[in-house]
C-alpha cells in the first residue's frame, strides 16, 4: 500500500471527527472526490429521475470523470484537511 493510499484511507477516517457537518457542495465535493479516488472513472447508470440525491451524486462524481485517481486523493485529503482545521 502506497504513502498517498494510507494517507487517503486515514483522511476518510478522520472527517468523521468534524464538529459541525459541512454543506451540501462540500458533501458532494467529499463523495466525488473519494469515489473518484478509490473506484476511478464512473461507470455506473445514471439513478432514477426521482432520485435526487443519488443524481446529485452520480453528476458530481461525473464531473471528476478523467482525473487521475492520486490526484482525487491528493484533492481529497486536502479538503478533509481544510475541513478539520
Amino acid at each position: 500500500m502506497t504513502d498517498l493510499r494510507r494517507e487517503f484511507e486515514q483522511a476518510a477516517r478522520d472527517i468523521r471527527r468534524l464538529a459541525r457537518r459541512p454543506d451540501n457542495d462540500t458533501l458532494l465535493k467529499l463523495y466525488a472526490l473519494y469515489k473518484q479516488g478509490s473506484e476511478g472513472d464512473l461507470k455506473r447508470a445514471q439513478p432514477g429521475f426521482f432520485d435526487f440525491v443519488g443524481t446529485a451524486k452520480h453528476e458530481a462524481w461525473a464531473q471528476l470523470n478523467g482525473v487521475p485517481e492520486e490526484e482525487a486523493m491528493r484533492r481529497y485529503i486536502a479538503l478533509v484537511y481544510q475541513l478539520l482545521a
